[in-house]
């Protein structure tokens, strides 16, 4: 088997080693692996990979290695705390007013850096039976604060159009739901699966729908993946991105803002940076929090307005997600200005993307 003609889902290490994709050596540590955490990479992903290049970014997000063996302190199968928020199967309601419906536990790709990565794959329970996903549907309608169901999973657009129609029409015939949002990788990983009948499927009466779409790398958003993506836009559907900070991935400026820029190309909001979660196995693709601040400090200087994510950290237990991008306004000179008749302000020092420090108000 050769990258060349591969037409199926790579889900063993053996499978992996005949592509060429990692060296038959690994294949002891990889099947250790395997037997943890799911494996799968489409041909889509299979074909951007460059075996030539042991650094290869969209291999570092897909192909597994031996360093997911290696737990560190701090880890935690659960680490963004879904679980004390969930007040029934499938459903975690952490903010007051959105909800996430996790309705499948499958995925087209299995990322190496993954926060559900315990909880998703072969081995584990695939969907919500129907008696959950009744549940789950009754907590929804009996909590009229939620305006917003983010449907998640694993990945929903791996479910047929059929059961995706049903779905939305469920959600969109209760009252107080207006938007529901789908986080997904499918347009990227298999952008086929974006067909016509799902596209159609998306779009509800009563509610809003909007596409969350996970890319990490601009080589991502292929030819085939902006066709999937053009054709939820072009059906009125609007997007966003969000993507994780990865060692060796996007990391650099030039990696993250051609990203972006990627993104607002295909008529994609960047939403957020994600910093890496603690899930076990995934410190070598984690960075610092410093790092992830430089960077952004440097994307503000380089990339356009619209190209600019919010950089956020799921606090570990369940707190939810906080900024953490760099901070402009420094201390405040212990000074107030006279506004005359407007009310009195504190002078502020800001910085600028380039590291100078202003006042605010200026001294006249």
């Amino acid at each position: 088997m050769t990258k060349t003609n591969i037409a199926r889902t790579l889900r063993e290490p053996s499978e992996l080693v005949a592509a060429d994709l990692a060296p038959a050596t690994a294949l002891p540590a990889l099947e250790r692996v395997a037997a943890r955490y799911a494996v799968a990479i489409t041909p889509a992903l299979v074909e951007l990979i460059d075996s030539s290049d042991p650094d290869d970014p969209i291999a570092r997000q897909f192909v597994p290695t031996a360093a997911e063996l290696e737990m560190q302190p701090g880890e935690n199968a659960d680490p963004i705390g879904d679980h004390p928020h969930s007040p029934v199967s499938g459903i975690v309601h952490r903010y007051p007013d959105r909800v996430l419906f996790k309705l499948v536990h499958v995925c087209a790709v299995y990322c190496r850096f993954c926060f559900r990565r315990e909880m998703v794959g072969p081995g584990k329970e695939n969907a919500l039976s129907d008696s959950a996903y009744r549940a789950a549907i009754d907590y929804i309608r009996a909590h009229s604060e939620i305006w917003e169901v983010i449907l998640t999973g694993g990945d929903p657009l791996m479910l047929s159009p059929r059961r995706m129609s049903e779905i939305m029409a469920d959600l969109a015939a209760i009252d107080h739901v207006k938007v529901i949002r789908l986080h997904t990788r499918v347009p990227v990983a298999d952008p086929a699966r974006v067909s016509e009948d799902m596209v159609a499927a998306l779009k509800v009466e009563g509610a809003t729908t909007w596409v969350a779409l996970h890319a990490n790398h601009a080589r991502e958003l292929t030819d085939t993946a902006r066709e999937a993506c053009a054709r939820l836009v072009d059906a009125g559907i609007p997007m966003v991105s969000q993507s994780v900070l990865l060692r060796g991935v996007n990391d650099n400026i030039a990696a993250l803002s051609d990203l972006m820029r990627a993104f607002v190309e295909c008529r994609i909001k960047p939403y957020y940076l994600h910093h890496g979660d603690l899930a076990p196995g995934t410190v070598h693709l984690r960075t610092t929090l410093a790092t992830g601040q430089d960077l952004m400090r440097q994307l503000r200087g380089r990339v356009s307005g619209l190209c600019q994510p919010d950089y956020v950290i799921d606090i570990p237990g369940g707190a939810g997600k906080s900024p953490i991008g760099p901070n402009y306004v420094l201390a405040a000179q212990n000074t107030a200005v006279d506004a005359g008749d407007a009310v009195t302000e504190t002078r502020y020092r800001i910085v600028d993307y380039c590291g100078d420090v202003h006042l605010y108000p200026p001294e006249t």
